[in-house]
């Protein structure tokens, strides 16, 4: 016979009685470290010091290791890791990123620098200085502040016009006549033995995630692992740098190595010309659903 001194009880087991701590709204117990506290805010405060706990103070969880706890919060919580703060929307922790003192970053791009100096270059490059770049998708309207964003915004599929990564392939292979830039031949290749969708069923599971058959990454749901394959990650490497050579499964990738200047590629005459002439194409082409 075991006693609950706090209700006066007594119980068959310990086990019953521990039932009892857990269940009871008269205690507030912690069953890992086998404690009973005060009140649920020193449990709760036990919970997000004690070493051995893996607590979510956005919704008051307790999880089993790190792993759990970082995919909980990746998926189901606005949270700002360095300031340890959660927040109700993704515009709240946009919002929090602008004002706070300890964050350098840029709303209008979604990007954080790791100092002010970076930041401030960053707003006076040609993404912010130059123009605004229109969508020409058919009942779009959208505005970017650089071609880069344009085309992440082309090849997801989620412009009104119904323009998609493959369509925009072909499109830009179509006016790169000269192969600068492109591989025209496997971008515009119509053969019939061409596999063009891949996707995992219940086999990719391993035991404990669905693996990528290509990559070994695991993923915790069918679902993420499918959007993987979906994505550019395991594709042919269709464009390319005319200077370094650096080659890239998305016209977005390539766009975004000649806007970093990292190899100087804007340096040579025929490229800078074959750049401006697509920045033209991308805003004047008539993208129809």
């Amino acid at each position: 016979m075991v006693w609950c001194t706090s209700c006066d009880r007594s119980f068959v087991s310990q086990h019953a009685l521990e039932q009892h701590l857990e269940a009871s709204p008269n205690h507030n117990y912690c069953s890992k470290c086998e404690r009973d506290f005060n009140s649920w805010n020193a449990l709760r405060t036990h919970y997000i010091n004690s070493p051995i706990h893996y607590f979510c103070r956005g919704c008051d969880d307790d999880f089993d290791d790190d792993d759990e706890l970082d995919d909980h919060i990746e998926e189901n919580h606005w949270y700002c890791g360095n300031c340890e703060k959660f927040f109700e929307s993704e515009l709240g922790l946009r919002e929090h990123y602008r004002q706070s003192p300890a964050h350098f970053y840029c709303p209008s791009c979604d990007k954080h620098f790791q100092n002010d100096n970076n930041l401030q270059q960053h707003l006076r490059s040609a993404i912010h200085v130059g123009r605004p770049f229109n969508c020409p998708g058919s009942g779009c309207g959208k505005s970017f502040p650089s071609i880069a964003a344009l085309t992440l915004h082309l090849e997801s599929g989620t412009c009104p016009s119904g323009i998609t990564r493959k369509k925009l392939d072909k499109r830009v292979a179509e006016f790169d006549r000269q192969g600068l830039i492109t591989d025209r031949l496997r971008i515009t290749s119509e053969s019939p033995y061409q596999v063009t969708d891949t996707y995992a069923t219940d086999a990719a599971w391993n035991g404990s995630a669905y693996e990528c058959y290509f990559c070994a990454r695991g993923f915790r749901t069918l679902f993420a692992l499918n959007q993987h394959l979906k994505s550019p990650v395991h594709e042919s490497a269709n464009y390319r740098c005319p200077h370094c050579q650096v080659q890239f499964g998305t016209l977005s990738g390539l766009v975004q190595h000649i806007e970093s200047g990292e190899c100087g590629v804007m340096k040579f005459g025929s490229t800078k010309r074959v750049v401006d002439e697509l920045t033209t194409g991308l805003q004047n082409w008539k993208l129809l659903r």
